[in-house]
């Protein structure tokens, strides 16, 4: 048995995994470890990894297929890899605000695994929430309600050309593609997460547009109180990155927040987002 250990980050969600290293193949009784970690904590941590472009790619595709993003610039000869950056000169960053990746496809991404190649001396820090822990807080009317919903999730107003973030933003030499962000997509309010089996909330500010058969205006008050609930401290963690760095989130569990608090300080990390599957 291939022996490591867990560090708890925060009693909300996360825990740092001490004692493996990810350049090299890791054999299938870590991996099975390592998955279970990921399937009740929610996000998993590394610290002072070395990896390649091909280790980080190598890594993500003992987790599944790779789900390459539409958007993102990628990481020169590696399409697999997006690039996440922000330059001393640009005023937004990419991520800064709360999401959950790729919710608005047909099968959202299973997983995000971000390593950090260059990070601010200080600030940059992202934060993550427990959709499932958010989930079992609510009252059991609420649960009752939510349970015969759906949610509308779109990538249009994110990244589309007309009134989206990204086109009002300094992200132009980041984002792209505009064309592709034509999707809308109808997805349970509440999910059984395949490998834990807990119930989790999946609805996020960042994709999440209205209730199906809900107008926005009659959506919003009911999505505002959601979301108030779920960023509240005890369902969150806060993680400091440091060159070399890594964290693995659970997309369908979990949601993340890019703090955007270093102007004038560069930051590049390098992200693979682990495809999935469709949900119900």
């Amino acid at each position: 048995m291939h022996e490591f250990q867990l560090r708890p980050v925060s009693g909300g969600l996360g825990v740092v995994v001490e004692g493996l290293d990810l350049s090299s193949e890791l054999p299938d009784d870590a991996m099975s470890s390592l998955r279970g970690a990921l399937a009740e904590h929610g996000v998993i941590f590394f610290r002072d990894q070395q990896l390649s472009e091909t280790d980080h790619v190598r890594f993500a595709e003992r987790w599944g297929s790779i789900d390459v993003n539409r958007f993102f610039k990628a990481v020169d000869g590696f399409p697999q890899i997006a690039e996440v950056r922000k330059e001393p000169e640009q005023k937004s960053n990419i991520g800064g605000g709360w999401h959950a990746d790729h919710s608005y496809d047909e099968a959202p991404a299973m997983g995000s695994i971000l390593y950090a190649r260059e990070v601010p001396e200080s600030g940059g820090d992202t934060l993550f929430a427990n959709m499932a822990a958010a989930y079992e807080a609510l009252s059991d009317g609420l649960k009752e309600t939510l349970s015969r919903l759906r949610a509308v999730h779109s990538s249009r107003h994110v990244f589309g050309k007309r009134d989206s973030y990204y086109a009002k933003s300094d992200s132009d030499d980041r984002i792209g593609n505009a064309d592709a962000a034509t999707q809308d997509v109808v997805h349970p309010v509440v999910l059984r997460h395949p490998d834990s089996g807990a119930r989790v909330l999946y609805v996020n500010p960042g994709f999440t547009t209205h209730f199906e058969g809900w107008t926005k205006e009659e959506s919003a008050p009911l999505l505002s109180t959601l979301y108030r609930h779920a960023t509240r401290p005890e369902f969150t963690c806060r993680f400091r990155w440091r060159e070399g760095s890594i964290a693995f989130w659970d997309n369908r569990s979990t949601w993340h927040y890019a703090v955007n608090d270093y102007p004038g300080q560069r930051r590049v990390m390098h992200r693979i987002t682990v495809a999935g599957v469709p949900l119900s």
